[in-house]
């Protein structure tokens, strides 16, 4: 089967492409490219100048399954993917069973082969995540695992973390660390500052995170192990990755959609959809982190895409769970808010989706060029959509951008030369 593409416009400025193509699938690659195309017997669809995107890959995304089906599903994760442009996750392993062990992992990569996008599994630093001792990290990579981490716990002892630095190193697995002083942070709510006293609400500090980055960069120096901090959210810990990079170590950071636009003052309402961990920031924080993704010197951007039960967001911000869902809102939020506003461009973003996210998972990733995997994102800029979580593919129907009014839209989602989601008509349609 034969699919072309008409007058797109790409966004890969590591392959040269004019600024409007025809492109060419068969079966699941890009066959051809040129600015113009005549093909018979093939399915064609005018794109009519809106974006054409390698199909963006998300590293930090908690799929809950196996173990927490009634917060989500692979199935569902991955077609809330699929609604986001996205086709390629990393799923986290804070499952039930933990995904510690090759038979855990096993059990994820064959219920994702039925997935509407590709899943790519990470492995735990330590048994249970518990911190205390190391998983079999050479099983796990030889289980297909392409890092470990215990996000959504930290490891708190230093020896432990050392250790799983050193041991990591022959697989070339990055380290995924979830940067958080428990000690620290207590069993505080959100971020630590003006808002927090005017609200009452228990402060997590800035230090709490940026102590632990200060750590586990001294400990990959010390190890030579390849340092990936979770969920940057704080200018001082920015600072940290920027003087530590500098200095040749072998360290990577990702922040958050949600950390790049919204701050601690949007919890003034008390909105549990505000509640994540790490917290929202400050102005200050928030600013430096746009400021450091808009000049090259952060690695990756991922959504930390969380779901929870309603039941689990109700009540106050004292007791509802850390966490939003953030896969289907994504790529709009951070056009609306940072590519409008020249913030961002389009090639900045696909390096922070798609080439860096792929060279430090070390997944085989090509862009757009003849005889790469034919994974696309569409993108119409100019199309409106009002957020609406009800109408949210995933099960987690908590997002602080609900009801909120976004420009630009995810049209298309191709993976493997094949239509997965088909947004044309408005009606956001999964197709397996």
């Amino acid at each position: 089967m034969k699919l072309l593409l008409k007058n797109g416009c790409p966004v890969d400025s590591r392959n040269e492409l004019p600024e409007k193509v025809d492109i060419l699938i068969e079966n699941n690659k890009i066959v051809k490219i040129a600015e113009n195309i005549d093909e018979n017997d093939t399915e064609i669809i005018n794109l009519d100048g809106t974006k054409v995107l390698p199909g963006l890959i998300d590293m930090h995304v908690h799929l809950r399954e196996p173990g927490y089906e009634e917060k989500e599903t692979i199935k569902t994760g991955c077609e809330a993917a699929a609604a986001g442009g996205i086709t390629t996750v990393a799923a986290m392993p804070n499952t039930d069973p933990i995904a510690d062990n090759p038979a855990t992992i096993e059990l994820i990569k064959a219920r994702a082969q039925e997935a509407l996008v590709d899943v790519v599994p990470l492995g735990s630093i330590t048994k249970g995540s518990s911190g205390k001792e190391l998983a079999e990290i050479g099983f796990l990579s030889r289980s297909g695992v392409k890092g470990v981490t215990d996000d959504g716990n930290p490891v708190m002892d230093s020896e432990v973390m050392r250790r799983a630095m050193e041991y990591s190193r022959p697989f070339d697995l990055p380290i995924i660390s979830h940067c958080e002083d428990l000690n620290l942070a207590a069993e505080g709510v959100m971020h630590e500052g003006f808002y927090s006293t005017k609200l009452g609400l228990k402060p997590i500090p800035a230090a709490a995170e940026e102590v632990m980055i200060a750590r586990d960069i001294a400990l990959a120096d010390l190890t030579g192990a390849r340092l990936h901090i979770a969920h940057l959210s704080t200018a001082r810990g920015f600072e940290l990755v920027k003087a530590a990079r500098e200095n040749g170590i072998k360290v990577t950071a990702e922040v958050t959609p949600h950390h790049l636009t919204l701050t601690d003052a949007d919890l003034q309402e008390y909105n549990t959809a505000m509640k994540v961990n790490p917290p929202l920031r400050s102005v200050d924080d928030r600013d430096t982190l746009i400021k450091a993704v808009k000049d090259g010197q952060l690695s990756v951007i991922a959504t930390d895409h969380a779901p929870h039960t309603y039941e689990e967001k109700m009540g106050t911000i004292d007791s509802a769970a850390f966490g939003i869902s953030g896969l289907e809102t994504a790529l709009s939020v951070l056009h609306h808010y940072l590519i409008r506003k020249g913030n961002l461009d389009w090639n900045q973003i696909i390096e922070l989706m798609y080439y860096n996210p792929a060279e430090i998972l070390r997944l085989d990733k090509e862009g757009l060029k003849i005889g790469s995997i034919a994974d696309l994102t569409i993108f119409a800029e100019n199309e409106s959509w009002t957020v609406d979580t009800d109408k949210f593919k995933s099960l987690g129907k908590h997002s602080p951008y609900n009801g909120q009014e976004l420009t630009g839209t995810v049209k298309l989602t191709i993976k493997d030369g094949k239509i997965i989601y088909d947004n044309r008509g408005g009606q956001g349609e999964l197709i397996y």
